[in-house]
């Protein structure tokens, strides 16, 4: 049996601290090993409480004996050196990026360009210390506006949100979305190991067609029926009957918004002080209306909203008609 040296009853406090909470194991192990051992246990019982070799308790109580606390430690340096250089490691990482979602792949081009043996956890563990984790993945758009669109529209664009700024126009932004009893799936607290589950189901769709500015004002109409070009061009129409403020309204290029009819109506809306403004394509983000569908959809429908076609709508219409006031978006 290995010489060792009483524990005073600091150092007890300070092992039996490390037992419980160290966030090593094996440094937990180590220090349990020591006041064990103080507690008069013998070698076999140890290797047998542990499920570890004779050497292996040795070397912890080797160590203990020689370094004290520092002894509990695995040193830098220790463990199995890495099958992979840094610079492969990286091109690891790239591999990754242009599979996200196979790692077996990954496994297997390991193997073939290096000949080297890894499985799937050792690849999740090179590449998360690259800070990288599994998350999942978003939408985007196909394709990206014309290079001319957003060096010209985009300036505009700017141009009028500062004069709406100052007071000079009442500037617009036109869109049009659907809500169904399909509903968007918020984000909310619940309890550990419970899942709140919403009422779902295929059903006709609640649409909308809106016009808002940023201090929170809206106009906007609810149809049971799709949203076509002429429903925008009578919207439209309602909406410039009685404008006393020079009001221009931007919008995206889908074709419902972009047909001859609606183009052949621009002159007769400028006569009433409402002009239309054409954001560059697939510009989606330029639309400030979109974050009203947002909120609606993740933050201001309940729950129990989804009971049902008419208590949606309700809901909908409720939330529509009090934005500005219960309902507001702050934006800078």
């Amino acid at each position: 049996m290995i010489l060792f040296r009483d524990l005073n009853s600091e150092n007890k406090k300070l092992l039996t601290r490390i037992s419980s909470f160290s966030k090593s194991p094996q440094v937990r192990s180590r220090a349990k090993c020591v006041l064990l051992l103080d507690r008069g246990f013998s070698l076999p019982q140890l290797i047998k409480i542990f499920g570890v070799s004779r050497k292996t308790i040795y070397n912890w109580l080797t160590k203990w004996e020689e370094q004290g606390f520092l002894g509990l430690y695995n040193q830098k340096g220790r463990g199995r050196k890495s099958k992979l250089s840094s610079w492969q490691k990286e091109m690891v990482k790239e591999w990754v990026k242009q599979e996200p979602k196979s790692l077996n792949k990954v496994v297997n081009k390991v193997d073939k360009e290096w000949s080297i043996k890894l499985n799937k956890e050792t690849i999740k563990r090179i590449i998360k210390k690259l800070k990288m984790k599994w998350k999942r993945m978003k939408r985007g758009l196909s394709k990206t506006p014309q290079p001319w669109e957003l060096e010209f529209k985009i300036p505009r664009l700017l141009e009028l949100k500062e004069q709406a700024r100052k007071g000079e126009i009442d500037l617009r932004y036109l869109d049009e979305s659907g809500f169904s009893l399909m509903p968007s799936i918020p984000y909310g607290w619940q309890e550990q190991g419970m899942t709140i589950t919403l009422s779902s189901c295929q059903s006709k769709r609640i649409n909308v067609l809106g016009l808002m500015n940023h201090k929170n004002e809206l106009y906007y109409e609810i149809y049971a029926e799709t949203i076509n070009s002429q429903k925008v061009i009578k919207f439209l129409d309602k909406f410039s009957k009685n404008l006393s403020k020079s009001t221009v309204v931007v919008m995206d290029q889908a074709s419902i918004h972009t047909s001859d009819s609606l183009i052949e109506k621009l002159e007769e809306w400028e006569q009433k002080n409402l002009t239309i403004f054409w954001l560059p394509t697939y510009s989606p983000k330029q639309n400030l209306i979109e974050i009203l569908w947002k909120f609606i959809k993740y933050e201001w429908i309940e729950l129990d909203a989804y009971s049902g076609w008419t208590s949606l709508h309700n809901y909908l219409k409720k939330v529509l008609d009090n934005f500005g006031t219960e309902y507001v978006i702050n934006f800078v």
